[in-house]
């Protein structure tokens, strides 16, 4: 699911090679930090949050085959 992550982000902004993914796995949930250049912040918030919400549905879909509850924050 990492590299779904970072594919997706690295798909969005201008400077791929910033992209970064930190998974921290719990008993039930899956925390996944995801840090960008400060200047593609923007692009993978989206307007109004679009973009992030979208990737956080696709992880959630993702995390109910695996019976975890998936997480994403966006940090700069």
């Amino acid at each position: 699911m990492k590299e779904l992550i970072e594919a997706i982000a690295k798909a969005l902004v201008d400077n791929p090679d910033h992209v970064q993914v930190r998974a921290i796995e719990g008993e039930q949930v899956i925390v996944f930090e995801l840090r960008v250049h400060p200047s593609d912040l923007g692009k993978v918030i989206g307007r109004q949050g679009r973009t992030a919400e979208s990737i956080r549905t696709i992880l959630g879909a993702a995390g109910m085959k695996l019976r975890k509850r998936v997480t994403l924050e966006i940090l700069e």
